[in-house]
Formats: C-alpha cells, structure tokens, sequence
C-alpha cells in the first residue's frame, strides 16, 4: 500500500486527484497506476484502469488471475467492473468512499453473487494516510 500512496503523490503533483495503485502477483510487482483523467484527456483514466492496462499488456492477457490490486481509494463503479473483468483475485484498499464507493460504501460490485467472478476485498489498510492526502488535496483546491 505503500507504493500505491507513493503513486497517489503522483497524480498530486500532477494537478490529479490523488489515488494510486498498484498489481502484484506472487510478489511480483505488474504495475503502476494513478489518476492520469486530465492529464490524458480521458475519464476512464482512473489509477486502477490504468494499473490494468498496463499489467494486461506487459502479461500480455486480458485477465489478470491469481493477483493483489493495492489501491489507496475504495474503487468506483467503473473501476469494480473492470477488476471483474480481469478477474483480479483480491483488491486490498485503504480510505473508504461513500459517495461512489462499489465496494461496500455504495455498491458491492467486487462481491456480489450475482456476477460470474468476486473478489476477495480487505478495506483500510493506511486509511487515515490516504484519507488525508485526499482531504489536503481538495482543501488546497478549494
């Protein structure tokens, strides 16, 4: 998780909304991702999208079995459907988001029998360190 924080910072000094993350397999380290929306011109280009991208082309596979997504903001709808689609195994994240959160906040996307793959979900690993990198963001932007 502390790589995903390190990304977060990324997207920060990028003007971005600070949210990192991070994919790991069996230790191995996939790939980065932080919020690229403006800078990319593209509002798929939340971190975990592009944490995904960038795992599935150098895995060269859509999916994305057998893998941890570390990132330091509950997951929106979006982002959920797409770590189903990869069929990632475990999502691990830090600060929880009750207005668009799909992983237990608002919707529970990764967890639901309804859908043909769930996910193993861990919540509030460093919470209180992500939870203020976003509160310090939005108080400078404000």
């Amino acid at each position: 998780m502390s790589a995903a924080l390190d990304n977060a910072r990324q997207a920060e000094s990028m003007g971005e909304v600070p949210v990192g993350a991070v994919l790991v397999r069996d230790g191995e380290h996939l790939a980065d991702g932080w919020n690229r929306v403006i800078a990319d011109h593209d509002p798929t280009a939340h971190a975990e999208i592009v944490a995904l991208r960038a795992a599935a082309k150098k895995q060269d596979n859509y999916r994305l079995p057998h893998t941890t997504l570390y990132v330091t903001l509950e997951p929106c709808s979006m982002c959920a459907g797409a770590i189903i689609n990869a069929r990632v195994q475990r999502v691990v994240f830090a600060a929880r988001d009750p207005r668009t959160g799909a992983a237990g906040s608002v919707f529970d996307i990764l967890s639901t029998r309804m859908l043909n793959h769930r996910c193993e979900v861990h919540a509030g690993v460093l919470a209180d360190q992500s939870a203020e990198l976003l509160r310090s963001f939005f108080r400078h932007r404000r």
